[in-house]
């Protein structure tokens, strides 16, 4: 569904991606691993054309997405939910929402799906006036999460989720990525937590400084020594 060749992305003068190569087929949910600046948010942040990669190749269902702008990668079907939630704090729940469809011309469709965020995140009915700034943590991902999907996507780029969230919440997003993968959706994880990326998703890519060292079935990474060692905090 998604393939990467040879990317390489800068920062400025910064070299951050060298060469990243992978895939995920349609179905999966793949996770990207690896410590703080190996490069996986920028990867994410290429795909959804935030950043334009220097060379290299990004083809979406076959079709050359490299470069494009992000409206147009949002239109073919992918949706960026990014790190830090980024979220309107000046604007409620439910505007929020309805600006994650705002490419959308189908008010039926928009109206359904507003009402499927509510079903899968009860606690957003609850808020939908409230403005998005003044809610936790926990509720702020959910919403990040929800208006991401409001943009009726395929395919989920989803960024440190669990990132500052209480356990109990980084649980509940947890719950909600595998419940949308199991639904259909193709999802590739950023997460730091390496040991909840390894338990919800199917195969992962390792990164370390801007190159992918290690990939393979996520079950076998999780008693990999290496990635036990390094990233885990385990060793056998």
């Amino acid at each position: 569904m998604l393939s990467l060749t040879g990317i390489v992305t800068y920062y400025g003068n910064v070299q951050a991606l060298k060469g990243i190569s992978f895939e995920v087929r349609a179905g999966e949910m793949v996770a990207l691993i690896g410590s703080n600046g190996a490069g996986k948010t920028t990867i994410l942040r290429t795909i959804s054309g935030l950043l334009s990669p220097r060379s290299g190749e990004i083809r979406f269902q076959g079709e050359g997405i490299g470069g494009r702008p992000p409206f147009e990668i949002i239109k073919k079907g992918i949706a960026h939910c990014p790190e830090g939630r980024r979220v309107w704090p000046g604007m409620t729940v439910f505007e929020n929402l309805r600006m994650g469809g705002y490419l959308r011309k189908d008010a039926g469709g928009i109206k359904e799906d507003l009402e499927r965020m509510y079903a899968l995140f009860p606690r957003l009915i609850e808020r939908r006036g409230q403005l998005a700034g003044s809610l936790s943590g926990g509720e702020q991902q959910m919403l990040a999460i929800a208006r991401a999907l409001m943009s009726k996507p395929t395919f989920l780029l989803l960024d440190e989720p669990s990132l500052g969230l209480a356990p109990i919440m980084v649980e509940r997003v947890a719950e909600t990525a595998v419940t949308l993968n199991r639904s259909g959706m193709t999802i590739l994880l950023v997460e730091q937590n390496a040991n909840l990326a390894l338990k919800i998703s199917c195969r992962a890519y390792v990164l370390q400084t801007g190159k992918i060292i290690l990939s393979g079935k996520s079950s076998d990474l999780l008693v990999n020594d290496e990635v036990r060692k390094v990233y885990l905090g385990k060793a056998n």
